[in-house]
């Protein structure tokens, strides 16, 4: 028998906690989504001066703590800096800089006056540096002293760049000028370092995609995106006033700069940075001394963690534990739960928008995650599965294409790429109404997402279509595997047929004998038809600079 009144309470509760998120982000967009937006006010100025934005962590532990007061001098300092050197509102600066208090400085300096800012990875190599300041048509570039030799001219960068060149930390060379000297000759009230308010459409920052499939386009992101930052840092990673929050992503890619950065500034919650590289052993030392309680990373951290053989901490105990970038397999999920306090929780984003679809942390939406989930729609976004030949709403469970309702995702911002109208015609339908991530999964009855993977990357096998997500997860669960990736490569029978890129534990040997029990394992745990042909076991895997893995490298053998 059906208890009606328990019924009752539980739908009254759901549309009590709709009707609050919906508040919320009504409240979120009063803020952002304005005329006279001013990206330099959100970001630092309506903060106390006293309170601390960054703790700037060094390899050696120590640290230094940047307030909002400290921020907006010394950015006053570089928009006027910025302004002598005829830069407008509207122009690109890009930076090459590791996790620094002069990126943050820079940063708030470039959005001070008005300007878009264009992140650089320091990993990459001259040609990536040399499209993406052609592309964006910067006129000045802040550089670390250790990457400068990247700049110098050669095949990809011309002698006659039309970029100046600023160095942070260290001697500047013939035509290059010193990021400090820019500071120190100007003061904290210089009338040129004003704050410029360019409104909620105006881009603060220009990101191109990692070009996995295809030429990096470049997104450009406006000043009203800081609601969603702002949403996700509450509803989805619930980082409170008392949390440590680490996002131990780079800021050269999204997920780093969204939210190590821009979120937490926006949202005034205090954020770690630091300025070394990534090192099981740092990591395990960070979260231990200095508390925290927050942390947000890419799969490929916690699984470096994991298969780390040094001591862990005993006082390591987090509240929430959040990962982006590829979908967490199940075998880090069961880990985190008891080495970390809490199990890790997948979220799911783009470039092109952010975090959207998340199993999220905060109290009310919190719930228990369905196995291999990657969470719901956050609160002001509306997400469906369309059918791979039409676009109507996929039956629950059916496998499709995952998308956007433009109509109903009141915290959506993109609008499209820069000088590429037929890239963005490609990403909506026909009729405007839905954004087509490119990513493929399904649904369930109760708004449950499922990532099987990225259109390209499907494995259509004698008519069966394979996510190489559910073979990996498989794949991983087995003792001497690391990581995995799986793809389809040509047959003249199958059409395609499956085979695994392994990378196994140090000191672990990859045999026929192993091999043959890898394909066992797949065919128990998934399905017998699903299993690798061949497994070849590799030192590692070709990954892009934010983490994803290249499988288009891994099919051309």
């Amino acid at each position: 028998m059906v208890d009606n009144s328990a019924t009752a309470t539980l739908a009254a509760d759901a549309a009590a906690i709709r009707a609050r998120s919906e508040g919320s982000v009504d409240a979120l967009l009063a803020q952002y989504d304005t005329a006279d937006a001013c990206a330099a006010e959100l970001l630092c100025d309506r903060h106390p001066a006293d309170a601390v934005a960054f703790t700037v962590i060094e390899s050696d532990l120590s640290s230094r703590d940047l307030t909002y007061g400290e921020l907006r001098a010394e950015s006053t300092r570089f928009a006027a800096a910025l302004a002598d050197r005829g830069v407008e509102p509207g122009d690109c600066v890009a930076t090459l800089m590791g996790k620094s208090a002069e990126l943050v400085v820079a940063l708030l300096g470039i959005w001070r006056r008005g300007a878009v800012h264009v992140p650089l990875f320091t990993a990459f190599a001259p040609p990536a540096i040399a499209f993406r300041l052609t592309a964006s048509g910067a006129k000045v570039v802040v550089a670390d002293a250790n990457q400068l030799d990247k700049l110098a001219p050669g095949e990809d960068i011309p002698a006659d760049a039309a970029w100046s060149v600023v160095v942070a930390g260290g001697a500047a060379a013939d035509g290059q000028t010193s990021f400090a000297d820019l500071l120190a000759a100007h003061t904290a009230d210089d009338p040129k370092g004003a704050a410029v308010a360019v409104g909620a459409d105006a881009p603060i920052v220009q990101l191109f995609t990692s070009g996995t499939t295809g030429t990096p386009k470049g997104v450009p992101v406006p000043v009203r995106a800081l609601a969603s930052f702002h949403a996700y840092m509450d509803f989805g990673l619930d980082v409170r006033d008392h949390d440590v929050f680490w996002n131990a992503a780079d800021p050269g890619w999204a997920y780093g700069l969204y939210y190590a950065l821009l979120g937490p500034m926006a949202a005034r919650r205090r954020s770690l940075l630091l300025h070394a590289g990534f090192s099981p052993a740092l990591t395990w030392q960070v979260i231990e001394k200095f508390g925290v309680t927050n942390f947000a990373a890419a799969p490929t951290v916690y699984r470096s963690l994991r298969a780390d053989t040094g001591p862990i901490p005993s006082g390591v105990t987090l509240r929430r534990a959040s990962s982006a970038g590829e979908p967490l397999t199940p075998d880090v999920v069961a880990w985190s739960k008891s080495t970390l306090g809490c199990e890790v929780r997948d979220h799911y984003g783009q470039t092109e928008h952010g975090m959207f679809i998340v199993n999220a942390w905060a109290d009310e939406l919190r719930e228990e995650v369905p196995a291999g989930s990657m969470g719901r729609a956050l609160p002001g976004w509306s997400c469906a599965v369309l059918l791979d030949d039409s676009d109507d709403v996929a039956a629950p469970g059916t496998a499709g294409r995952v998308a956007i309702d433009t109509h109903a995702s009141p915290l959506m911002w993109f609008r499209g790429y820069v000088d590429a109208p037929e890239k963005t015609k490609q990403r909506f339908t026909e009729d405007g109404r839905w954004y087509v991530t490119g990513d493929a999964g399904s649904a369930d009855e109760d708004g449950h997402f499922f990532f099987s993977s990225r259109d390209d990357d499907v494995i259509i096998m004698a008519g069966y279509r394979i996510g190489p997500f559910d073979v990996e997860s498989v794949l991983v669960m087995h003792e001497h595997v690391v990581e995995a990736a799986v793809v389809g490569m040509p047959d003249q029978l199958r059409g395609e047929v499956l085979e695994a890129f392994v990378v196994l534990r140090d000191g672990v040997d990859g045999t026929d004998e192993l091999e043959a029990e890898l394909q066992t394992l797949v065919k128990r745990k998934f399905a017998a038809h699903a299993y690798p042909r061949t497994v070849h076991f590799v030192p590692s895997l070709p990954k892009t600079p934010s983490g994803k893995v290249q499988r288009y490298i891994l099919r051309q053998g």
